[in-house]
């Protein structure tokens, strides 16, 4: 199908809306500590749980906007073309490149679950890798690249537009967990570093970086 109707969109977008409101809901502190209290031996599974569901729940919804992708709306002309695919070729190596900047047994879960850990809070320690340096989120702003340096049909424009605002929203929510955990030494890198687009004159040097990494380990 090449049209996107509006009874199409509208559930698209609905259910994009709904999928990030769970999403943000189920990586909250509150219902991690809710669950915690309530069902403690879920908690070493909760994060393989969460990455479950979000994986299982947006797949659907992926599938919805290839089915009805509406319009040409967008098509980058010439030899923007040409330099948009490279910046995508370049952000998904980027991608894959920050992978080693975290602990991925501690994102997947498998940490969590292997030593049995009984906490809201992830077991990890505050870690300023060399692109963390440069932008707080090196993860949101690939992803943002890849997005936007696309030709864009309808249906992709509105979902990657909700996709851009709940990067904002959703790592404001992200870093006032962070603020909690590791306090003031986190509050100066937010202070400092920008969060989802690297700017040239706001970045963080490497002896700095390792001095808050030092005194968020007190």
């Amino acid at each position: 199908m090449n049209d996107a109707p509006l009874h199409t969109l509208v559930p698209l977008g609905l259910g994009f809306i709904a999928y990030f409101v769970m999403h943000s809901l189920l990586a909250s502190l509150w219902l991690k500590q809710k669950v915690l209290r309530r069902w403690p031996r879920i908690m070493p599974a909760y994060r393989l749980i969460f990455n479950l569901l979000s994986v299982i729940l947006l797949l659907p919804l992926i599938w919805l906007m290839h089915q009805n992708p509406g319009a040409l709306i967008w098509q980058w002309p010439g030899m923007l073309s040409g330099l948009m695919k490279g910046l995508t070729f370049a952000a998904i190596l980027g991608f894959f490149w920050s992978l080693k900047s975290y602990d991925n047994g501690v994102f997947l879960g498998w940490t969590q679950w292997r030593n049995r850990h009984m906490d809201s809070t992830d077991p990890d320690s505050l870690h300023i890798s060399t692109l963390h340096r440069f932008v707080r989120h090196p993860w949101y702003f690939f992803f943002l690249v890849i997005m936007w340096a696309q030709d864009l049909h309808l249906a992709q424009f509105v979902v990657y537009g909700l996709i851009t605002g709940y990067f904002i929203v959703g790592s404001r929510l992200e870093e006032n967990k962070l603020i909690a955990h590791y306090g003031e030494p986190y509050r100066k890198y937010r202070r400092q570093v920008p969060g989802l687009f690297p700017l040239p004159w706001r970045w963080m040097s490497a002896k700095a970086a390792a001095a808050l990494v030092q005194q968020a380990s007190r």
